[in-house]
This record gives structure tokens, C-alpha cells and sequence, in this order.
């Protein structure tokens, strides 16, 4: 049985990513990057499926980690009964090759260990043909090549790659795991203490452009730091996730892959950073959403691969038991093949966002927004799946009207604000229009709240993007209503679910976790409606939930106290780092950006300093 989702830990290249747990066993990587074949399979499976573990061999007595400030270096102390010792994890950051880097360091006494390798291609599927060559073990299957490089003696054991040994205080042992295509030619191994003080320069530089001096640097950098290595550097491209298939209900079916890039998280990463002096990344993401977005507008998907790839096809693996036996294992995402409105307005406000920071231009960006605008004009009355992917019939989803209303305000504002050309009367008249429909239909006065569909009785977190965009000023009866409303119907132990997943709108089985990010949005409208301290309150209850090196998943069982869903989430690091950063401002700041209709902590140029 794989570890809780809390008790691992990420590191990562900016190509692909691991997941390391607390018992110092890799149980999930993916190579050459986020959305291949995992050769370590274990986090859905058994060690059967593969695994790399490198611990004490004796009974461990107490585990503790870190990651080295402002670094995606991981360090596991473990203290045994004859000493103690660390395990130091990072992948380094290069362009041409991939490796992984562990180090076993003695720290007191003298500490047996054990190693165990146990590579399987294809999610577990793949044996690979184990070959020794001039001292360096070489694991093949079919396209695929992995090559350890040690000074400790190893050994096969059913199946396995194992070595015994001993470490004393101040002895150092190291172990890479490298990469590379089965038709390529064997590269020269790195030196793994180069790699390693390399590895923490990179990420020291990287940090220290962060510009976000609040009360919660030390959370704000850390969620930073997750987003970068989610990044894909080749594309620039951001997966939610590292992981596919960790459920949101324990045992259950809501198990989907999340190692790809969804364009709805678009507005909220790109914000955050440039609210952090990220302009590179933030331009980098940028260039990836207009790559993918190229193309008709009606075949516009609201997720493609790290490359922009629009297939994503949905299988299962069937030989997979899944985490905590939730089956099935799924790779690929059918979602890509919904239709869903609010993409659109999220597209928008993105590139909105991007001139409103001062961003430079792109000649044709605003091309593609009016045939972006001209096919809304034509489908923004009809149904759709929604914001949350449901698997049941199309409805006509509130949020998904604020969106829409959301795409032709920011195509008003372009004209308005950036002297943009186009017919900004015409978009005026429909965004006007789509406005009064949501506030008859997707209102329920009775409750004084906004509901998840037109006609429906039930509540949906989503609202909470209704003052969030502007759509409403937070000072309206009816924003208050529905902030009160979801507080009162969708809150489980303080925090937020999505929607009531027992009404059956998903026609999936109900029951799932506290759903992270509608909770930090809720922090959000708090501190619109000036209930700062509320605000703050939620802010530290969700910064709690931090495992011990400050990751946080999808989703949050406040029952059991343990993560759920794909870990670590994009989307809720990008909103720590934008609640942290909305907080931070002064009330009348929020008050004046609600009052101009624009996001409450959007990215604004800095101001012209005077001679």
C-alpha cells in the first residue's frame, strides 16, 4: 500500500517530476517528461510496479525533511537505533538530459542500508533487459533506457536491482538514475556532488527574483517554487499536476489524469506570476496558451499536452489496482473533448490581464480574440459541462454564463482601455444582455443566493468568481448572499466543497474531498466583502494543512485528516499565492480595483519612479 498522499514529497527538472516518500521510496516518475509512460508505478500499484527505495535496512525510529531553502532539493533524515543518516534528492536543471540524483550522507554512527530498484516501463506494464556495461547497469525496453551510475556493488534479486552497505558519519554515497531514448549513444555520467551544488544555484537564482516581501513569503515562495517545476521548460507550458489517477474519493472512480495544461488556470498562474516578478514565466505561459488556442474556435479544448497536443485520449490500465484500490487507473482526459463557455472568458481575461500589466504585445493576439468573440456570439446560450467536467447531461451552468459575460467585458475594456478596434457597441449589447440573464435565471431570490444552473436548487463554489471578476461589486446583496449561502451549505470542517455531489448532477457516486482552491477563493471574497479577519483566519487554517515541506493536494478529507486528488495541485499553490497576495493589500486598494471592475489583486505595471 502506497504511503499518504501528505507523506511524499516533489522534485523535479522542468521536464518531468518525482514523488518521493517519507520512507525514502520514488513511487512515481514519468520519463522524459510529466505526460509519458511511468517507470516508477508504485503510487498506483505495489513496489511491483516500480519503485526506487533508498533507506536505513534496520527499523527506522523517526523521519524528518525539508527542502533547502529556496531549492526543489528534498533531504530525509532517518534515525535508527545505530546512527542516524540523510538522503539527498533533487533532479538537476538541464536542457539536454535528464537525471536523478540521490546521495546518502552519514550523519552519526554507523547506519546498514539498503537500496532497491525496481524499473518498470509503461506504468508498471514493462520488465525491461537489465545489461551491465564497463561498471554502469543498463535497463532497456523498447524505446526506453534507463542507466545507474554508483560505486556501491549491486546485485539482481527477483526481478529487483539491490545493494547493501554501510554509511558512518561524514561519508557520502551517491546514486543517478539517468535517462535517454534506447537508440541513442550512452552519455558520460555527471558528477553527482557537481550536479547536486549546481542543482541548488540554479534554484537560488531562480528564487531570488521572487519580489513578494509579505508575512507569508516563506509559504508564497514555496507554492512558487511547485509552479516552476510543473512548468514544462521546453513549451513553457504548466500541467495541473505531476499525477494521474490519485482519487478525490477514497476507494472510489473520480480518478482522472491530471499531467496536463487546463486553460481555465490560465488568468490565476499568470497572475500570480507577475504579481512575483515572474515576467519570464508568465511570457512563457503565454506563448503556450496562444500556440494552443491556434486554430478554429470551435475546436478550442480546455486542456492539451505540455506541447499543445490535442489528443488526449482516455484508456485504462487495467492492470493497475489504483491508490487505495480507487480504480480505475486512467491516462488521458476525455475532458478534452467537452465543451465548456467559461474557457473562453478565461481566455480573455488572460490577455487582458497581459496588456494590463504591460506585457509587449503580440500583433496578432487580438485577431485571435475577435474569432474567439465572433464563435461566443453564437454558442454563449447554450449548455455546457461546466467548470468542474461533469459527466452528465450539458446544463446551462451560471458560471459558465459569467464567463461568458467575462469575455466580451474584457473585449469592451481592450477597446475602451487599449484602443483596440472592433465593435464595441455590439459586445456592450451582449455582455449587457448575458448579464441580465444570469441575474434572472441564475438567481434564486427565495435564498438570496446565485445557483450552480439555471433552475437549479443547489449551490456551486464557482460563484465565488462572481465578485472575483467583477461580474457583481462585492458590496451587492446578492454576493454576500451567495458567499453566506456557500458558507453555510458547501463548508465541511471550514472548508469548501464544490457542489453537492449527492444531487447527482455528475452522475458519478457521491462523496469527495474539501476541494482546496474554491476554499482560498473564499478567503478572497471574505476580504472582498472587508471580513479581512474571516479571511485571514481561512488563510492560516489552509496554510496548516501544508504537509511538512508546504505542498498541498487537490482536495482535503476533513474527516481523516489526509489529502486527496492529484498531488501537488497547480491550481492551489497559484491560489495561496494570490490570496497571500490580496491580503497583503490595503483595504482601499481592493476596494479600488472591485470599483473598476478588475480583478481585486490583478498585475499592474510599477509605477514610474520620479527622477
Amino acid at each position: 500500500m502506497p504511503l499518504p498522499i501528505q507523506d511524499y514529497a516533489l522534485i523535479g527538472d522542468c521536464h518531468t517530476a518525482a514523488l518521493v516518500g517519507r520512507d525514502g521510496s520514488i513511487d512515481w516518475l514519468c520519463l522524459p517528461r510529466f505526460d509519458a509512460g511511468a517507470c516508477f508505478a508504485a503510487l498506483l500499484g505495489s513496489p511491483d510496479h516500480g519503485r526506487w527505495l533508498l533507506a536505513p535496512a534496520a527499523e527506522v525510529r523517526a523521519v524528518r525533511r525539508r527542502y533547502r531553502d529556496g531549492t526543489l532539493i528534498l533531504e530525509t533524515e532517518f534515525d535508527t537505533d545505530d546512527g542516524a543518516v540523510r538522503v539527498i534528492d533533487c533532479m538537476p536543471l538541464s536542457k539536454e538530459r535528464c537525471d536523478l540524483v540521490r546521495i546518502v550522507e552519514g550523519l552519526r554512527g554507523r547506519v546498514h542500508m539498503r537500496m532497491e530498484l525496481v524499473i518498470r516501463f509503461d506504468y508498471g506494464a514493462i520488465v525491461p533487459w537489465v545489461r551491465r556495461t564497463d561498471g554502469t547497469l543498463l535497463a532497456t525496453a523498447g524505446p526506453d533506457t534507463l542507466e545507474l551510475h554508483t560505486t556501491v556493488p549491486t546485485h539482481g534479486e527477483q526481478m529487483k536491482t539491490v545493494a547493501e552497505f554501510e554509511v558512518g558519519a561524514g561519508e557520502r554515497m551517491a546514486f543517478v538514475l539517468s535517462y535517454r531514448p534506447s537508440h541513442e549513444a550512452q552519455q558520460p555520467p555527471i558528477d553527482p556532488e557537481q550536479a547536486l551544488q549546481q542543482t541548488q544555484d540554479d534554484w537560488l537564482t531562480w528564487s531570488q527574483r521572487c519580489t513578494y516581501q509579505g508575512r507569508w513569503r516563506a509559504a508564497v515562495l514555496r507554492s512558487l517554487i511547485t509552479l516552476k517545476a510543473l512548468t514544462y521548460q521546453s513549451t513553457g507550458g504548466i500541467v495541473a499536476a505531476p499525477t494521474s489517477s490519485l482519487p478525490e474519493q477514497r476507494a472510489g472512480v473520480r480518478n482522472w489524469d491530471y499531467r496536463y495544461c487546463w486553460l481555465r488556470d490560465a488568468t490565476f498562474t499568470l497572475n500570480a506570476l507577475l504579481l512575483t516578478g515572474y515576467t519570464e514565466e508568465a511570457l512563457a505561459w503565454r506563448e503556450w496558451l496562444l500556440r494552443a488556442v491556434a486554430g478554429s474556435p470551435a475546436d478550442l479544448q480546455i486542456l492539451y499536452s505540455v506541447t499543445g497536443v490535442r489528443r488526449l485520449d482516455e484508456i485504462e490500465l487495467d492492470w493497475l489496482p489504483g491508490y487505495g484500490h480507487a480504480a480505475p487507473v486512467r491516462v488521458g482526459n476525455a475532458a478534452a473533448k467537452q465543451f465548456q463557455l467559461d474557457v473562453y472568458g478565461e481566455v480573455m481575461d488572460t490577455l487582458h490581464l497581459v496588456r494590463a500589466a504591460g506585457l509587449p504585445p503580440e500583433p496578432h493576439v487580438w485577431e485571435i480574440q475577435r474569432a474567439l468573440l465572433d464563435f461566443l456570439d453564437t454558442h454563449w446560450q447554450g449548455p455546457d459541462e461546466g467548470i468542474w467536467e461533469m459527466r452528465g447531461p450539458q446544463r446551462q451552468f451560471t458560471h459558465s454564463k459569467v464567463m461568458a459575460w467575462l469575455a466580451f467585458d474584457r473585449a469592451v475594456k481592450a477597446v475602451e482601455r487599449f484602443g483596440l478596434d472592433g465593435p464595441v457597441n455590439t459586445w456592450r449589447v451582449t455582455r449587457d444582455t448575458i448579464h441580465a440573464q444570469v441575474c434572472e435565471l441564475g438567481f434564486d431570490a427565495r435564498r438570496n443566493s446565485f445557483v450552480q444552473y439555471y433552475g437549479a436548487a443547489d449551490l456551486d463554489a464557482s460563484l465565488l468568481m462572481i465578485p472575483l471578476v467583477g461580474f457583481l461589486p462585492p458590496d451587492d446583496a446578492r454576493v454576500r448572499g451567495t458567499v453566506e449561502a456557500i458558507q453555510r451549505e458547501l463548508m465541511v470542517d471550514g472548508l469548501v466543497m464544490r457542489y453537492a455531489t449527492a444531487s447527482g448532477v455528475d452522475r458519478l457516486p457521491p462523496g469527495e474531498g474539501a476541494f482546496l482552491p474554491c476554499t482560498f477563493w473564499l478567503a478572497d471574497s471574505l476580504a472582498l466583502i472587508d471580513r479581512r479577519d474571516e479571511a485571514e483566519a481561512l488563510f492560516e487554517r489552509l496554510l496548516a494543512l501544508c504537509n511538512d515541506v508546504g505542498l498541498l493536494s487537490e482536495e482535503f478529507d476533513p474527516r481523516s485528516g489526509d489529502m486527496l486528488g492529484n498531488f501537488p495541485l497547480a491550481l492551489t499553490h497559484v491560489a495561496l499565492v494570490n490570496t497571500a497576495w490580496l491580503l497583503s493589500l490595503p483595504q482601499r486598494q481592493i476596494e479600488k480595483s472591485c470599483e473598476q471592475g478588475e480583478r481585486p489583486a490583478a498585475a499592474v505595471p510599477p509605477p514610474v519612479q520620479s527622477p
